[in-house]
Order: structure tokens, then sequence, then C-alpha cells
């Protein structure tokens, strides 16, 4: 506190030696001006007396109009300067503490505010942008969290049991087999969460070349077949030959992978997947469909929201990063991705990209 006030008593004589020193100039000129015009035009002669009396009366002029204007100026910077900043600090102070909630109301009234007002939009803008992060953080936290709890949960389980030696040799291949899946799982998760750590943070750069999109949808198709018979699932493909598009191969691979997962996920046993690649003017139009249960259109609306998992009968399968993934591949390379979907009828979803001709 006394550090304070001895910072203000130091800026108040500042201020007032500078308006001192202004002050003196002005008012000696003028004063020497003064005289010298009335010495011209009147012929009068000035004594020393006279000269020591005005020179004495000019300086307590100067001193009292010194002090005037430092007290006015004291006052205007108080609410023109002083309490802007003060706010400003204060909310900024609050976000440093982790408070993004705060905000700065328009700084209006005595004086002009246009440049504090701008600084002050600029610093409400940051606040609402550094909370909603930290709402997508403190959710991202919760949803890895809940994520990892369930597979770690289920190989604890069943590694406890496995210690038993009354299990036989088919249970402890099942158990094996479950912790195994977990594992997987977890594996699954960790290394979706990179990619998409690494495409949000912009670590993976676009590299684009040019390829047959055909052969590329066909080849990653052919790595769901075991699960395709293992399902009984009816297969249905139309692939058009010879559409070469430009782009990064491998992030489109993480496309088509995650669709055809999806599709095979929330299909049952002999149900029916589609895929279809076809020319449209400049464009090339892969559908992915089956015959599964559907979402709804509020689902529909986050379908494309890290964690979100619509259907939780199958949640289990997913980690709900595949289509975050997804989208933020299909926003990098410049493509459009849209889904169609019925309760209990099916989905189908559409990827649209440039192709070249």
């Amino acid at each position: 506190m006394k550090k304070d006030v001895l910072l203000a008593i130091w800026r108040f004589v500042n201020r007032a030696l500078v308006f001192f020193l202004l002050i003196a100039f002005v008012t000696t000129c003028c004063m020497m001006l003064f005289m010298q015009t009335v010495m011209a035009e009147t012929g009068i002669e000035f004594t020393n007396a006279h000269i020591e009396l005005a020179a004495k009366l000019t300086f307590l002029n100067v001193l009292l109009i010194t002090l005037t204007c430092t007290v006015i100026d004291t006052v205007k910077r108080r609410f023109t300067v002083t309490l802007p900043i003060k706010r400003i600090s204060e909310a900024a102070q609050a976000m440093i503490d982790g408070d993004f909630s705060v905000r700065i109301k328009h700084i209006g009234g005595f004086g002009r505010y246009d440049g504090f007002n701008e600084i002050i939009d600029c610093i409400n803008m940051i606040a609402k942008e550094l909370g909603g992060i930290e709402t997508l953080r403190s959710d991202f936290i919760s949803s890895v969290s809940h994520e990892l709890k369930t597979p770690l949960a289920i190989i604890k389980n069943y590694a406890a049991m496995l210690e038993k030696d009354i299990l036989s040799e088919a249970e402890k291949k099942e158990y094996i087999s479950k912790i195994s899946q977990s594992c997987d799982r977890l594996g699954s998760l960790v290394s979706n969460i990179l990619k998409l750590n690494k495409l949000e943070n912009q670590q993976l750069f676009l590299k684009a070349d040019e390829y047959e999109l055909g052969e590329q949808i066909c080849e990653c198709f052919l790595g769901f077949e075991e699960i395709f018979e293992e399902k009984s699932l009816d297969i249905e493909t139309d692939i058009a030959d010879g559409i070469i598009v430009k782009s990064d191969p491998e992030l489109l691979a993480l496309v088509w992978n995650n669709l055809f997962s999806n599709a095979v996920k929330f299909t049952d046993n002999g149900g029916k997947i589609s895929v279809s690649l076809k020319s449209d003017g400049d464009y090339a139009v892969v559908s992915v469909s089956d015959t599964g249960c559907g979402i709804s259109g509020e689902t529909g609306k986050h379908i494309f929201d890290k964690f979100y998992q619509g259907d939780n009968s199958h949640s289990q399968n997913g980690n709900g990063l595949g289509l975050a993934l997804v989208k933020r591949v299909i926003d990098i390379t410049g493509a459009e991705i849209s889904v169609e979907s019925k309760i209990n009828e099916g989905s189908c979803f559409t990827v649209r990209l440039k192709k070249e001709k």
C-alpha cells in the first residue's frame, strides 16, 4: 500500500514538473514579448524593481496554473485511463486464474474510450473462446477417462479370474480372448486420440498424390472380408473404374476404413452393406450404406462430435472417435460428407471429393 502511494506521488510530481516547464516557458516568452511591445510603443523604461515584481507575480501564476492543470490532468487520467486499465487488468488476472466466464462491460461517459472498447471486445472474445476450449478439454478428459476405465476393468476382472485354478481350458481361452479384445480396444483408442490430436493441431500435413480411387476403396473394403463372413452380411458393390483423385491416400484410407467399420458394427447378422463409387461431373461420389439400426435426427446433429455415441447398445464396440476423425480428414482434404438415416432402416454416408480430369 505504501509503495502504491509513493508511486502515485512520484507520478504526480513528474506530471507537475512537465506542466511547470511548459507553462513557464510559454508564460516567460509571452511576458518578454509584452514588455518589449510596451516599451517600444510607449517609450516607458521598466526599472529593476518593476522587473523583479513582474517576475515574482509571473512565477506565482505559473505555479498556480501548473497546480491547476496537474490536478485536472490527474483526475481526468483516473477516469479515462487508470480505471479502464484496472478493469481490464482484473479481467485478465481472472482469466489467468482460470475463470473464463469473466466479461468486461464497455466503458462510456466522460472522455473517449474507443481504443479501450476495442481492447475490451478482443479480451471478451478471447475469454469466450478459451471458455469453449476449456469446456471441450474437460469433456474430452472425462470421456477419455470413461473410455479407458471400461476395458481396464474388463482386463482386471478377467485377469483376477485367471488366477484361480478352478477354470477349465475353454474358460481360460475365453477369458484370454476377452482380455485380448480389451487390449485391442485400448490400442485403438490411444491410436485414434493421437491421430485426432495431430489432425486438430495441424501436425499431419496433406500429401497430395494422384491415384485411382476405386482401387483404394476395394483394398480397404477387402480388409473387412473376414468380419463380413462372420456376420453373414450380404455385400453389394458398384465401384466405377478410372476415377482419379488428387489427395492424401493415407488420410482418405482413414475415412473409408472408419465408414466400413461403422457399417459393420451397426449392422446385425444377415444384414446388408452397399458401397458405391460414381462420377458426378467434376466430383467423385462415394456412398456407404447399411441396413443397421439407423440414427435419429437429434443424433445426426452430433454424430461427428468426439466421443458421441448415439446407439449405446453398440458402444462397447467403439470409442466414439471414428467419425470425428472422418470429419476432420474431410475438412482438411476439402471434401464434403453427408448422412441420411432412418431408425431401424439403416444409414447412408456420402462423400463428395474433387476428381482429376
